[in-house]
């Protein structure tokens, strides 16, 4: 009798372990477990650690909550300026609502990536190819709430959209470098005209302020002649200022402002008669000036 009682108590044990074993589940930090009981669902949702289930009738499913990087396959499209290209970008998403994501949608993983896909190429159709390569957070903001209106009601939130890759034609590509280089050049030229404006002014500023001490002018020719003959070379080029040509003259016609009116005229008269004897022809008798004029002249 009491080897049958020990049967039956190590018989009801190894029963009620193996109910245990099989109603116990543990649920990870990051999980939350959904119940259904015979079908329908529990209302609790099941947080981390030990919980029991009834065997036979409960179903555990466990929902991952960590935020899920899923890219997005390259997709081809033409922009708005009819520019074939080919875009890829990768989304961001996590559970918030585990009951949801398991009840109103089949997979939610992959309702996300096609959802993602198709408003990826709506996003391609409505910019412009500027948009694509300069403004992409704002791309990356509207594809993002395009995600996130249907994602809601699956339970997902949409944590973050990024375009990763932009793909060009070859041509495309070759276009947009001779655009560049041509920008560069405008923008090589502008400045270097600037430069020669205002390198004008400064040496027009200089050029007055030697005009009022000439002396300055020789010690700017002085400091020229030093900075090339510290080359060493064989042959010194000595450059003369246009400044020094006029200053000699003004000293020139000083000089002769300063002799008789009479004396020019004297010096003249020579010159104008036999100017005129040259001209006359060798044949014919030549002309002696009058002699009341020369006379009148020597007067």
């Amino acid at each position: 009798m009491v080897e049958e009682l020990v049967a039956a108590g190590v018989t009801l044990a190894s029963a009620g372990l193996v109910y245990v074993a099989a109603a116990a589940r543990v649920v990870k930090q990051y999980e939350r477990g959904v119940v259904f009981r015979l079908g329908k669902l529990r209302p609790e949702v099941r947080g981390p650690g030990f919980t029991m289930i009834v065997p036979g009738v409960d179903k555990l499913r466990k929902v991952n909550m960590q935020i899920v990087t899923m890219p997005i396959p390259a997709q081809e499209g033409i922009t708005r300026d009819n520019v074939t290209v080919r875009v890829d970008a990768v989304v961001y998403f996590k559970v918030t609502a585990p009951a949801e994501a398991v009840v109103r949608v089949e997979d939610y993983r992959f309702a996300v990536s096609q959802m993602a896909q198709t408003s990826l190429r709506s996003i391609i159709g409505k910019s412009e190819l500027d948009d694509l390569l300069s403004s992409r957070e704002k791309l990356n903001q509207g594809l993002e709430l395009m995600i996130d209106s249907p994602a809601v009601e699956w339970g997902v939130t949409i944590d973050r959209v990024e375009i990763k890759d932009v793909s060009l034609p070859e041509t495309m590509k070759r276009s947009m470098a001779r655009q560049a280089e041509a920008d560069r050049e405008r923008r090589a030229r502008v400045i270097n005209a600037d430069a020669e404006l205002q390198a004008s002014k400064k040496l027009a500023e200089a050029a007055h302020q030697m005009s009022d001490a000439p002396a300055a002018l020789q010690l700017r020719l002085l400091q020229t002649v030093m900075a090339v003959a510290a080359e060493k070379n064989s042959t010194l080029v000595l450059p003369i200022p246009v400044e020094l040509l006029r200053f000699l003259e003004k000293g020139t016609q000083v000089a002769v402002s300063g002799q008789e009116p009479g004396a020019d005229a004297q010096r003249a008269a020579p010159v104008e008669s036999r100017t005129v004897q040259d001209e006359l022809p060798s044949g014919g008798a030549r002309l002696d000036p009058e002699p009341d004029v020369s006379i009148l002249r020597q007067e």
